[in-house]
């Protein structure tokens, strides 16, 4: 009898890899085991959260890169605006090209959306997600794209162009808050991918952990 139950022992050692397979082996061993399987869970969960965050996150720069590159445009339209010789017809163009980069700026903000999502609107709230296993977050604070970080409509001549390109004009104004955008969800996206790598770490070292602590020796067994 004694044999047959050691070699039942050996047999379910075996057969699934564990030296504590359920609470039957080790009621203590297995309770650890069991708390570190759900850590590993939530961490893997968070992670994925976190993705779904990151995605956001990119879109959002993908926009912010586009309307700081017409902003590069719009500053050498308004140049050319503030100049007091043009005539009538010459201006007109200008500020026709100068519109249709401030629509452009538009589209690429209401276009910035991942999966419903966007950061650059702030009806759609901010984004709170979850970090690690205990369920603790991090928030991603949207902006009022719309407002902030739209050029105003075309000026109506070339001194209002010149006070547009002053220091405190309008475009001197939504540049700088271009530039605090790109650095906040910069400073955002640095965090979630340290986050992510972290989590990452952290359930190899746990999964190698409960390896040491569950797992049978198959060639001793």
């Amino acid at each position: 009898n004694n044999t047959s139950d050691q070699l039942s022992v050996v047999q379910k050692r075996i057969s699934t890899g564990f030296r504590v397979a359920d609470s039957k082996d080790d009621g203590g061993a297995f309770a650890v085991a069991q708390a570190v399987r759900a850590d590993v869970a939530g961490l893997t969960a968070a992670n994925e959260q976190l993705g779904g965050t990151k995605g956001v996150l990119e879109t959002t720069f993908a926009a912010l890169g586009k309307v700081s590159e017409t902003m590069t445009k719009v500053r050498e339209t308004l140049t050319r605006m503030a100049d007091g010789t043009l005539n009538d017809e010459q201006f007109d163009q200008y500020s026709a090209q100068y519109t249709a980069l401030r629509t452009q700026i538009q589209n690429f903000i209401s276009d910035a959306t991942y999966n419903g999502r966007t950061m650059l609107d702030t009806a759609g709230g901010d984004i709170v997600t979850t970090r690690n296993e205990s369920g603790e977050t991090f928030t991603v604070t949207a902006i009022d794209g719309a407002a902030d970080l739209v050029i105003a409509a075309a000026p109506a001549d070339s001194t209002a162009a010149q006070t547009a390109l002053q220091s405190g004009g309008d475009f001197e104004t939504v540049e700088s808050a271009i530039a605090d955008a790109l650095n906040q969800f910069g400073s955002d996206s640095n965090y979630i991918d340290g986050q992510i790598r972290y989590n990452k770490d952290k359930v190899d070292a746990l999964e190698g952990g409960l390896g040491t602590l569950i797992d049978a020796d198959l060639a001793k067994e």
